[in-house]
């Protein structure tokens, strides 16, 4: 990096830094504090609603996803329209009639307080995990590639969330959300145009998609029913809307983004606007990888993109072997180039077969650099789908634009943490502190949200202090969604549609479910990927079962407990 990139990123973040703290300082009551005194528009909705999803994982995996798999990803995004307008009809209604700070306080009413808490606290698990990975996604990869101290990234990405999220509350999170999505939609159109113009003479955009094409990775749609396969179609339209229903519909850190609404239209308005752009979106930066991709047929690619694994197997007995495979990627490379020649000149389908089977060698070779990875530098993680994006921009964008590019992976990082810590530290204010603490003044349970907000911060600065990278980082986040998220979603529905189901029966269907849950992705997913195996089941598929399990059980228990008075909201 030089200095003219160190100024581009330092003074992004800092103005986004200053701006929110500056623009939303001294609420003064908990309306303000937590619900930004309903004052957000439904654009400001959209973008923080969408910035909030798209934490800096997106950026830095998603590409990375095309690159090794192609656009197939979108698939999971598939039933996010279809989410986001159940959630407009059914769930914000309810909010707003119900004038709630949490999605949780609607629960005691219709059931009791320990399902209320129970909710809750599963939300603080799974979400509090989640903010430690936001911060550590981007950490871990800056820190590999510009040689830049993990700990000290790490602390830095939370210190600077914390700063303006602890002074203005929601408000702050969402006003300095436009702003990062401004940079992060200018970044990534910039690296898109500037990855065409780097494509050789004669390779328009067109050729280019008949050049992934040829080497599968325009296949978007999937219509296998193979359980095991991570993302189809159905995929997408069952596991993937239930997923989206219980995480823009119950996740405090989507729910209050649009509690924040100047009405219950505003409201609607902003999470259609998401549903409207989100998959778009997807399908934008899966693109760049799927570019970043042809770009690589045309120019050298290192065999691992994770620098720290040359480094590391150079050290070992196995380099010479890596070495041959670095070689035997190098002559594939080379037929590569007069094979697209011939495939764009005369589109035959012997042309066409000569491009898949050196994909499939391609393919076989960099794996096998992975397993010798693996069995060489068992520390140095051998999935490399995070580094290729940073790859790309490092070894190839103009100085100046590093730097932006730079600024928008930690704008996201910070976007999503700052909404996390924002619903983590409201759900324990409300939901737990204030639940138990009724007769205090706004001022404290202001100042009270304050500290918790600096509480989560730093437990979230400590969780990625301490974590490990996991296969790839954007699937994490959403496995760690999917154990918690089928559940929760089961008890809000069985709230809203399944009115004779009572307190007791509802509380102990959630706590088995959870258990039922871990246990499946377990023995169904986490075992058989240790064993080098393909899993059971997709865990998309967690969510619908999760949603389903808690609903049958709530039913069944509800025919054989003892009836007891029914608290319900008609």
């Amino acid at each position: 990096m030089q200095l003219i990139d160190w100024i581009v990123l330092s003074g992004t973040l800092l103005f986004i830094v200053i701006y929110g703290t500056w623009k939303t300082r001294g609420s003064a009551t908990v309306q303000e504090y937590i619900k930004g005194g309903n004052q957000a528009k439904w654009w400001t909705i959209g973008l923080s609603v969408m910035a909030t999803q798209a934490s800096a994982i997106t950026f830095l995996s998603t590409p990375g996803q095309a690159f090794h798999s192609g656009m197939g990803f979108v698939q999971f995004y598939i039933g996010l329209p279809l989410a986001m307008i159940i959630i407009s009809m059914v769930f914000i209604p309810i909010y707003h009639k119900l004038n709630v700070y949490t999605a949780y306080e609607y629960l005691e009413s219709r059931f009791d307080l320990k399902t209320r808490t129970i909710t809750a606290l599963f939300f603080l698990i799974q979400r509090g995990l989640g903010a430690g990975i936001t911060i550590f996604a981007p950490a871990i990869i800056l820190s590999v590639v510009l040689g830049w101290n993990l700990t000290l990234l790490n602390i830095i990405i939370g210190i600077l969330v914390i700063l303006y999220t602890v002074s203005g509350g929601t408000k702050a999170v969402s006003v300095t959300q436009k702003q990062q999505m401004a940079i992060i939609f200018g970044g990534m159109f910039t690296a898109f145009f500037l990855i065409i113009q780097y494509l050789p003479e004669g390779i328009t955009f067109s050729k280019a998609l008949d050049i992934a094409g040829a080497n599968g990775k325009m296949k978007v749609l999937d219509f296998s029913f193979d359980l095991s396969n991570k993302y189809t179609v159905w995929t997408g339209i069952i596991g993937g809307t239930f997923l989206m229903l219980s995480y823009f519909g119950t996740d405090q850190s989507q729910v209050q983004r649009y509690l924040s609404g100047k009405s219950v239209k505003e409201s609607q308005l902003g999470l259609l606007f998401n549903g409207l752009l989100k998959v778009p979106m997807q399908f934008f930066i899966l693109l760049v990888g799927v570019m970043v991709f042809v770009f690589y047929q045309f120019n050298a690619s290192p065999l691992h993109f994770n620098p720290q694994a040359k480094t590391a197997i150079q050290q070992t007995a196995e380099a010479q072997e890596y070495t041959a495979l670095e070689q035997q990627l190098a002559n594939i490379q080379a037929q590569k180039n007069s094979a697209i020649t011939d495939y764009l000149q005369h589109n035959t389908p012997a042309s066409k077969e000569k491009i898949q089977q050196l994909a499939t060698q391609d393919k076989d070779t960099r794996d096998a650099a992975k397993k010798l990875l693996e069995k060489a530098t068992p520390d140095v993680k051998s999935n490399d789908k995070d580094f290729v994006f940073i790859h790309f921009i490092l070894h190839n964008l103009p100085r100046g634009l590093i730097g932006l590019l730079l600024a928008v992976i930690l704008s996201a990082a910070m976007s999503s943490t700052a909404s996390e810590l924002n619903a983590l530290a409201s759900t324990t204010t409300i939901d737990l502190y204030k639940r138990n603490r009724s007769q205090q003044s706004e001022k404290h349970y202001v100042t009270v949200s304050k500290v918790f907000t600096l509480i989560w911060g730093i437990i979230a600065i400590l969780i990625a202090c301490f974590a490990n990278l996991f296969d790839n980082l954007i699937q994490l986040v959403n496995i760690i969604g999917s154990i918690f998220y089928g559940n929760v979603l089961g008890i809000f529905l069985i709230a809203f549609f399944l009115k004779f189901v009572q307190s007791n029966a509802t509380f102990i269907a959630a706590i088995g479910t959870q258990v039922i849950i871990i246990l499946i992705f377990y023995f169904a997913i986490y075992l058989p990927e240790q064993a080098g195996a393909p899993p059971l089941i997709g865990y998309l598929w967690l969510n619908a079962i999760g949603c389903g399990i808690v609903m049958f059980l709530a039913v069944l228990l509800q025919a054989v407990l003892p009836n007891t008075k029914q608290q319900s909201l008609n």
